[in-house]
């Protein structure tokens, strides 16, 4: 039987070009999804391998412009949000020594009541006013309101940090209310209109 000759361009032709043309060749398996953010003819990644990747990304190092361009927003974003806390009371956003239930319950038992030291920036004015006139008399009037307004500003501090005392006993004897009764006491110096955290009760108001 004769054989059939074969050309030398044939036999002596690459291998590797002929793996390239079956390669090029092959179509893509279709029955395989696709990622709609993948380029065409890759399969869909896995969501472990999409999570380290996206971790790889938010791990990528910062330039040291940039993480202080970052530390810098969220400062202002967290001073904004506790700007509004303070205006509305969340107590989520709230700084850390407003934070707490004896605190609130501390803010809301002073607002509820009249105190004599939330007024004694105007009456010092008074106060000040008289004793620089040179008028002997006047200026007598202006020690004794001195003393008064000092003296009823202890006794009404005293009597408010009793009764909170003891109401934060009753109210929250698991909770820690250490320095509660001190806050209090710094909050009603101040003009009620001037409070921050805003009073949330009114005066007269149960807390």
């Amino acid at each position: 039987m004769r054989r059939e000759r074969l050309p030398l361009g044939f036999v002596f032709r690459s291998r590797a070009k002929e793996e390239k043309a079956a390669t090029v060749a092959s179509p893509t398996d279709s029955s395989q999804p696709r990622d709609p953010q993948a380029p065409k003819g890759r399969p869909t990644p896995k969501r472990s391998q999409a999570q380290s990747q996206r971790r790889s990304v938010a791990s990528t190092p910062m330039t040291r412009k940039e993480a202080a361009k970052r530390q810098r927003e969220e400062r202002r974003t967290a001073l904004e949000r506790q700007r509004q806390a303070l205006a509305s009371g969340d107590e989520r956003y709230l700084p850390a020594r407003d934070k707490g239930p004896a605190r609130k319950f501390a803010r809301n038992f002073v607002d509820s009541r009249f105190n004599i030291a939330e007024y004694f920036l105007p009456m010092a004015v008074v106060i000040l006013v008289l004793s620089m006139i040179r008028v002997a008399s006047l200026q007598n009037v202006a020690l004794l309101l001195w003393l008064v307004v000092i003296v009823l500003i202890v006794l009404d501090s005293i009597v408010t940090g009793v009764r909170l005392k003891k109401a934060l006993r009753e109210r929250f004897p698991d909770e820690n209310k250490r320095g509660a009764v001190a806050y209090a006491l710094m909050r009603s110096l101040q003009m009620r209109r001037l409070r921050l955290p805003k009073p949330q009760v009114k005066r007269g108001e149960r807390p």
